[in-house]
């Protein structure tokens, strides 16, 4: 691979910290708007399922338009909304309430969706020897810039005081804005060779094999997020856990365990079957689910909420590497629906936790318990792929 596009390559690294940034940098505040603008917490699980209901939004226009706006023009735009979307997450709910943190959530997603339908492919079509390999490590990134943002985050509530959130808002909407600048000058190659052309979207919802895989990316996203976007609150409010050290151990370990999971695969993949990979991290995620909601033990709740990012790992990079290998031709359109599939079930988990809880008055160990579907249905695909 030419020095080139190793400067691609980490520009699509940083790219996922920045998607890590938009989808956990909110979480960690969830009782804080609570508390500020008086909340209910259905409100807080609207602004959960519309960030990714927008980032799907724009995933299924990206199918559309994308390779006809040009990737470059995308990528820079995708940071540029990321970057706005936070600085505005600082100021806006100050003049306009809870519509101001709905706005700011908007502009944000729009920015996340972008990065998410185009990163992969960028990544993708970069000249690197092994894909699957490459695709694992990088969305290992998004795990380690969602370390980032816990850790750094919990350090600075704790030494600076979380009232001051606002500036940290603006502090991490820097790395979007510093990104934009770098997709401006590194080199992007083309997905698809000029000879060839992607399917077409139709095609693909003509393909078994790509419908098994589309609902994959929304079980895939349902498990991840599920855990993900409540384990701050959960520890906290559920647990009773102070909440640096609930972030730490919750968010922060589930990001950094999940994280682990991607970057062991990224290095030893080519030694690794897949599916039995895959297989087994599906089985300890519903293990993991198990243990969140039904023992009546504190230290075994937290662990199994920071464990499950370990099953989870493989979730999402698996199937995208699946989805490559079956479908070679697939293009912008499948990676686009394919990301699309993610934010539906990013958005379906995390409204079903906080849609069951609320029912058992905001008992959230049974909204957890509730979102167990979600790997049983990854598990249920996978026997189908295997025996189609």
């Amino acid at each position: 691979m030419s020095q080139n596009y190793e400067r691609t390559v980490t520009a699509c690294f940083t790219g996922y910290v920045v998607q890590a940034v938009i989808n956990n940098f909110a979480p960690l505040l969830f009782l804080t708007f609570q508390q500020e603008f008086g909340l209910e917490l259905s409100k807080i699980t609207i602004l959960i399922s519309l960030n990714f209901l927008v980032q799907l939004l724009v995933d299924l226009g990206s199918a559309y338009f994308a390779d006809q706006a040009g990737y470059r023009r995308l990528i820079i735009a995708a940071h540029v909304l990321s970057s706005a979307g936070l600085i505005m997450l600082a100021f806006m709910p100050d003049f306009m309430g809870y519509a101001g943190l709905v706005l700011s959530v908007i502009v944000y997603a729009v920015g996340g969706g972008l990065l998410e339908v185009l990163v992969s492919p960028i990544m993708e079509a970069c000249p690197t020897e092994n894909k699957e390999k490459a695709m694992s490590l990088l969305h290992s990134f998004y795990c380690w810039g969602h370390v980032g943002v816990v850790l750094l985050s919990a350090l600075y509530f704790r030494f600076i005081g979380i009232g001051n959130w606002r500036i940290l808002a603006c502090i991490w909407s820097l790395i979007p804005a510093y990104n934009a600048f770098v997709f401006a000058r590194v080199p992007i190659a083309p997905l698809i060779r000029e000879d060839e052309t992607g399917m077409r979207i139709n095609e693909l919802f003509h393909n078994s094999t790509f419908i098994i895989l589309m609902i994959m990316m929304v079980a895939a996203g349902a498990s991840e997020q599920s855990v993900s976007q409540w384990v701050s609150v959960f520890a906290e409010k559920v647990l009773s856990i102070d909440k640096s050290i609930g972030d730490i151990c919750g968010p922060m370990g589930f990001a950094f365990l999940m994280g682990l999971s991607r970057l062991y695969y990224g290095k030893k993949g080519d030694r690794i079957d897949l599916n039995a990979y895959m297989t087994g991290s599906i089985l300890l995620c519903l293990l993991c689910y198990l243990c969140i909601s039904l023992p009546e033990s504190r230290i075994v709740n937290l662990a199994a909420c920071a464990l499950c990012g370990t099953s989870v790992g493989i979730f999402w990079p698996g199937t995208f590497a699946k989805a490559t290998a079956s479908l070679p031709k697939g293009g912008t359109a499948m990676f686009a629906l394919l990301a699309l599939g993610g934010d539906i079930g990013c958005s379906a988990g995390p409204a079903l936790v906080g849609f069951v809880s609320e029912l058992f008055a905001s008992q959230m160990k049974y909204g957890m318990l509730a979102a167990a579907v979600f790997p049983l249905i990854l598990l249920i695909c996978m026997i189908r792929l295997k025996n189609s």
